[in-house]
């Protein structure tokens, strides 16, 4: 094999340097054959995570656009090795396996590895994850990599508004942070995520949980619709007849997928609880509980930040939808102690702007108003840019 280190400081820029590291050397050598497939590829290959561990200095030194680990052999040496290049690099690390393991998947998704792959595996799936990971050449990003962050909606009760506001904020966050931004609809058996943003859809989540078997980067791509704003979403169904209702087992699967491909996840879970088992409440995601100043919603409120999140503290951010001071029957002090903590967002009571963005099928975080200006500064916040920013940049780099 060609060793990447004649090939350095982008003087050929089609070349795409690879450390494949692995002890079964059968599923090495499967792999280096996927990879040399790939145009332009060279790989240097390392028998031992020890030898690729005293070497590291050295691999980040000649900037290895791509690091792909051996995920069987010795899980936690691969892990740690896969954990120390995404916290001290902007090389892309990937990893394979022989097993399709969800759970080992998910491990490694949350050091920052971006793509897992399961023997036998194909060469088209090899040379796309290559193909995105040439796009993301050493240098180019400013920062270190930061694995991806799951943003989960869920309402106190049914017609909070949690919809409206979890697909805007995904489309605001897709357009704040420049980054890819997945949004998933779990409004089932009927969601209007899609409606919301003026979009039709062919395909659905109904179709990654009823095939979930073959569930897997690609298949997920082809489910996707991409909105104006660079939004990627995973719609809900359109008819009754295509219900499926995930389990955690096939929502754990399609969350690590999903973080694997994208850097941000937003999830839509309306006022369902049934997933409380599953990653998507896992103590990394941050939980926008969404509420009304009423007696039923802050009551459903008091109960569910209680029961199910006594502990969290920032990472879950609690949401007064409808906000409107002059009209409500609590002050602010009632409402704090209602909920047992402060709430992190108000977004105001703006009927007319809110049903003019429906009826012209335009995102009301895209529009001029009180209710998108509150929704940009959540999805800043999140990505973590300074909440407010000028609007005439923001609405010209829309156009754009």
């Amino acid at each position: 094999m060609a060793d990447v280190s004649k090939v350095q400081d982008g003087a050929e820029k089609n070349v795409l340097s690879i450390a494949l590291i692995g002890p079964h050397e059968q599923h090495r050598r499967a792999m280096a054959m996927a990879v040399a497939k790939h145009p332009g590829a060279i790989v240097h290959e390392f028998p031992s995570y020890s030898s690729a561990q005293e070497q590291l200095p050295r691999l980040l030194e000649d900037r290895y656009s791509v690091i792909i680990v051996d995920a069987d052999s010795n899980p936690d040496s691969a892990l740690d090795l896969a954990e120390t290049v995404c916290t001290t690099s902007h090389t892309s690390v990937m990893a394979y396996s022989s097993q399709a393991d969800v759970k080992l998947a998910i491990r490694f998704m949350r050091v920052g590895v971006r793509e897992f792959f399961t023997l036998p595996v194909e060469g088209t799936e090899v040379a796309e994850a290559l193909t995105r990971a040439s796009t993301r050449q050493p240098g180019q990003q400013q920062g270190e990599y930061v694995p991806s962050k799951v943003l989960v909606f869920l309402g106190t009760k049914g017609g909070c508004g949690v919809t409206a506001l979890a697909s805007n904020f995904a489309v605001a966050l897709a357009q704040e942070s420049e980054r890819s931004t997945l949004l998933i609809d779990l409004g089932l058996p009927l969601g209007d995520a899609a409606i919301n943003l003026g979009m039709v859809t062919e395909f659905s989540i109904a179709n990654a949980v009823r095939e979930a078997n073959r569930l897997d980067s690609n298949f997920l791509r082809t489910l996707l619709a991409t909105h104006a704003s660079g939004l990627s979403v995973l719609a809900a169904p359109s008819d009754f007849r295509a219900e499926a209702t995930p389990d955690n087992e096939s929502m754990n699967k399609l969350l690590a997928i999903a973080r694997l491909n994208f850097e941000y996840v937003v999830v839509d879970v309306g006022s369902r609880l049934d997933l409380l088992g599953s990653s998507l409440f896992d103590e990394s995601s941050i939980i926008y509980l969404v509420t009304q100043v009423g007696i039923s919603e802050l009551r459903n409120a008091n109960r569910m930040i209680s029961q199910f999140f006594p502990r969290r503290s920032d990472n879950l951010q609690i949401v007064l939808n409808r906000y409107k001071p002059a009209t409500m029957l609590f002050d602010d002090k009632h409402i704090e102690k209602a909920l047992t903590r402060q709430a992190q967002w108000k977004i105001p009571d703006d009927y007319q702007s809110a049903r003019r963005t429906q009826n012209s099928a335009t995102p009301m975080a895209l529009a001029d108003s009180p209710i998108a200006q509150a929704i940009r500064q959540m999805a800043r916040t999140a990505c973590g840019l300074p909440a407010d920013r000028e609007e005439k940049k923001r609405i010209f780099s829309f156009f754009r």
